[in-house]
């Protein structure tokens, strides 16, 4: 697969061009670079600054605690309580101590432009982009609602400053949690301003801040004036001596009669005006494609994966099936016979039975490598395997092996290999001459499927042993990764010697 060098503008629902960035690297992946002098700075502070630092943001929070429990004392989730005195003097006394605390944390800067709004004239702030947990300065500098998971509240101290702000709180185990949520955020988005404004990062997940993903419609279904407010971190490399947050309220938004009916067109010039200010790109990548990015497979992919964007068409055709399984077997049967025969746009509509679009084009122009206007549909079922199912490898080898395989002894060569790893991990470059050397013991030339998932077994890591060693700049994400803080300073475009980080 391979990204192609100039792609058709698709059209919005609404009939109007995006505006998109074209997709130059995966927005859920950070790609960070330091300098022999910068490391040492690291190993230096992290055993003698940062302690010191991490006490007092512990001991601020503990000094918060009293304040945040007696303000919280009688309160319910559902009642409107009145701004007092009192609690408005709690607010301030509050929002010193966590000013304190970020200080001590390393952000000795933070700076606040344009006028915010009252909870009256704009029940919603929207934050993007969304890429660290710093990303809570804002809430902890306005007091204002946020929405978090309920399980929260129950963590001893940070539970009862969260309650302090009146978050909605989202449940995991109750089925129509998201509904209700909704239903939470209109009500008090109605309220006329009697309750706090509710702070919501329409993103959904973090990104690397190099453009803005879809956002989603849960802050824009209450039909309501919204603030959007841009963060911004100028130093883009957090400095363990210093650190400095800007964050930005641009005018009030008010949707159109056409915005209040339809949410998504809201979230989308919403998500335009913030891209302006920030002066990043839009892309159609989503909260789902993250999931994609993040799944914990063997085969995870790497910062450069055209898989992605191939996740992004396949959701705005329709193609994704309700029966993933069912449907990867008939396509996978279908493509077989046509034992590696090439097809053109048309035949490529054909097979999915929908009319030639632009993106439909996109779609085919990632698998058509050799700008020959043809591709192998074993391919696209391969690619659709990975995103609808990314962390069963193994089934997906499976399918693979079933369409590529001889009739005579079902089993595939070493080129057929790397077209089918290529295409799983949504790479145009691929050598795997160890892999294929270390599976195929008996020196026989080729390897059946049974081979491979025997040594898959006996090497659980073998994509980090024997894929990512020999493609250099080929770079897995870590089965657990961490919310990274910041992007690199440059951005060359190589992932040579890089340290990637995954959100």
């Amino acid at each position: 697969m391979r990204l192609p060098s100039h792609k058709h503008c698709a059209v919005e629902g609404d009939g109007k061009k995006m505006d998109q960035a074209p997709p130059f690297r995966n927005p859920f992946v950070h790609v960070l670079k330091f300098t022999p002098l910068e490391k040492a700075k690291i190993a230096l502070m992290t055993v003698t600054l940062f302690p010191i630092r991490l006490l007092i943001a512990a001991f601020m929070m503990l000094l918060a605690w009293p304040f945040a429990f007696l303000a919280s004392v009688g309160r319910t989730e559902i009642s409107v309580e009145p701004q007092c005195l009192w609690r408005r003097l709690v607010d301030i006394i509050l929002k010193i101590i966590m000013r304190v605390m970020w200080f001590a944390g390393g952000f000795h800067w933070i700076t606040v432009k344009g006028q915010r709004a009252l909870p009256a004239e704009a029940p919603i702030l929207t934050l993007a982009p969304h890429s660290s947990y710093f990303d809570a300065i804002p809430v902890t500098m306005t007091m204002a609602s946020i929405v978090m998971k309920a399980e929260s509240k129950d963590i001893p101290l940070w539970g009862t400053l969260i309650k302090y702000i009146r978050p909605v709180f989202v449940s995991r185990s109750d089925q129509d949690s998201r509904k209700k949520t909704v239903e939470e955020i209109r009500r008090r988005a109605h309220s006329g301003g009697e309750w706090p404004q509710i702070m919501i990062f329409p993103e959904g997940t973090c990104t690397n801040r190099s453009c803005l993903i879809t956002f989603k419609p849960g802050a824009f279904i209450p039909a309501v004036p919204v603030q959007p407010v841009v963060i911004r971190y100028p130093n883009l490399l957090v400095r363990l001596f210093k650190g400095i947050f800007c964050d930005t309220f641009l005018p009030i938004y008010t949707p159109s009669e056409e915005e209040k009916k339809n949410p998504t067109l809201f979230a989308i010039n919403v998500r335009r005006v913030m891209a302006k200010a920030l002066g990043v790109p839009i892309t159609d990548y989503s909260f789902e494609d993250c999931q994609l990015a993040m799944a914990e497979g063997q085969l995870r992919l790497p910062v450069d994966t055209c898989l992605l964007e191939f996740a992004k068409l396949i959701r705005r055709l329709g193609l994704k099936p309700q029966n993933t399984e069912k449907v990867l077997q008939e396509y996978g049967n279908r493509a077989r016979k046509l034992e590696g025969q090439k097809l053109g746009l048309d035949d490529f509509a054909q097979f999915l039975d929908v009319p030639v679009s632009d993106m439909l084009r996109d779609m085919f122009a990632l698998f058509d490598e050799h700008e020959d206007n043809c591709m192998d549909i074993r391919e696209y079922v391969i690619a659709l395997s990975v995103v609808c199912r990314p962390a069963k490898t193994l089934e997906t080898m499976k399918l693979a092996f079933k369409m590529f395989e001889a009739e005579e002894d079902g089993a595939i060569t070493e080129m057929e290999l790397a077209v089918i790893l290529k295409t799983a991990l949504g790479v145009s470059h691929l050598s795997v001459s160890r892999l294929f050397t270390a599976i195929d013991s008996e020196d026989t030339g080729k390897i059946t499927f049974d081979k491979f998932r025997y040594f898959v077994e006996q090497h659980p890591d073998f994509a980090e042993e024997y894929l990512h060693t020999e493609n250099i700049g080929l770079h897995s994400s870590p089965p657990n990764g961490i919310c990274p803080d910041f992007s690199p300073k440059d951005h060359d475009g190589t992932i040579y010697g890089l340290l990637k980080k995954h959100n």
